[in-house]
């Protein structure tokens, strides 16, 4: 299998790293091929693994920095990535974008404006112009993090008729209609769902079932589920609970999160304790319980990535320049230390492919 790595603003990251890694023994080698762009913080593949698509911060109007979306064809003999085009996230500070699951759109959010967009994808895998956008409005309790929208992350659900955003600056998830035919985000019938002030909801996961979304939350380190209604597109929230041990009281910040393929453990990153929390899942509620706390490797977990199988997990290290891979038990979720790739500056994203494409 393949890694590919997004960095972030270090000049010593460069771009979009491609890495080996071997799924009998979780090795995991740098290959040497980078692809230089600006930011490419965060990355994600086309369904039919023909295409990569990334963040990236350009320069506009007098020099300024504004918001991007790159388009890059995957060789299917080694890998490497050739650059196709560049279109405009709509936004400032992109720093998630996903692609759903027909492979027509990319969906992007950008940070620092708290926006969505939606842009068309051509035949040959090229990005068009947005054909809508969506301005976030709003603030929330924290005076420094959540003085007006934040657009954190943006996702398909599993039917591909809805997609969700998360907004750290106003403390809701919202819901849109994916209008695929029109090139449309339309306001959801509820429109979004709000968390507990403070809570800075930044990414999310959906259990396999496809009837109950993870989210987790950056300020306020805990992870809030949500019972799912894919017909109607609703949200019924049914626990929060903390990513830290009892008593932490240290400077620390949630990130990234994920469902094991088997649909029994939860895992969520925390950036500042730089560890991995461990949730089981209740088979019948979804309802999650803290079992482990494994230490990340490195310092401030950004982003990780689990195999197709669940058997391994990488994790990138953003501030020790490192990715760490684990061994995951289906049974226990429990987590083993495995391997470690260093070289890699600011790594912050980790997406796997199975060649040939």
């Amino acid at each position: 299998m393949l890694a590919y790595i997004g960095t972030g603003n270090d000049e010593k990251g460069k771009g979009i790293h491609l890495c080996e890694f071997d799924p009998e023994t979780g090795g995991l080698t740098n290959t040497g091929h980078v692809v230089e762009d600006r930011r490419p913080a965060f990355i994600a593949l086309h369904p039919y693994k023909q295409f990569l698509y990334s963040t990236s911060q350009v320069q506009g109007a007098e020099g300024k920095p504004t918001g991007g979306v790159s388009a890059y064809a995957i060789n299917p003999a080694d890998g490497h990535l050739t650059f196709l085009n560049r279109q405009a996230s709509r936004g400032e500070g992109p720093c998630h974008l996903t692609v759903d699951a027909s492979g027509r759109y990319v969906l992007v959010a950008n940070y620092s404006s708290g926006s969505v967009a939606l842009l068309p994808l051509a035949a040959e895998g090229s990005l068009e112009e947005a054909t809508d956008f969506d301005q976030h409005e709003g603030a929330s309790v924290d005076e420094k993090r959540q003085q007006g929208p934040y657009a954190h992350s943006i996702f398909p659900d599993p039917t591909n008729r809805f997609a969700l955003s998360c907004d750290l600056g106003i403390d809701k998830v919202l819901v849109y209609k994916l209008d695929l035919e029109n090139g449309k985000l339309i306001s959801g019938e509820q429109p979004w769902a709000s968390m507990k002030p403070g809570a800075g909801p930044r990414h999310l996961d959906f259990h396999p079932n496809g009837k109950i979304i993870y989210v987790i939350n950056e300020l306020n380190n805990t992870v809030t589920g949500f019972r799912w209604d894919a017909r109607e597109g609703t949200l019924e929230e049914f626990q929060h609970a903390s990513t830290l041990p009892k008593g932490y009281t240290e400077t620390t910040y949630c990130a990234d999160i994920h469902v094991h393929p088997n649909g029994k453990f939860l895992f969520g990153t925390n950036r500042g304790h730089n560890s991995i929390a461990v949730f089981r899942m209740n088979d019948a509620s979804g309802e999650l319980d803290l079992t482990g706390l494994e230490p990340c490797g490195g310092d401030f977990p950004w982003n990780f990535t689990l195999d197709p199988g669940g058997r391994w997990m990488i994790v990138a290290n953003q501030r020790s320049n490192n990715l760490v891979v684990f061994a995951v038990d289906p049974e226990t979720g429990s987590l083993a230390h495995t391997a470690e790739l260093t070289g890699i500056s600011s790594p912050r994203c980790v997406k796997l492919v199975a060649l040939p494409c």
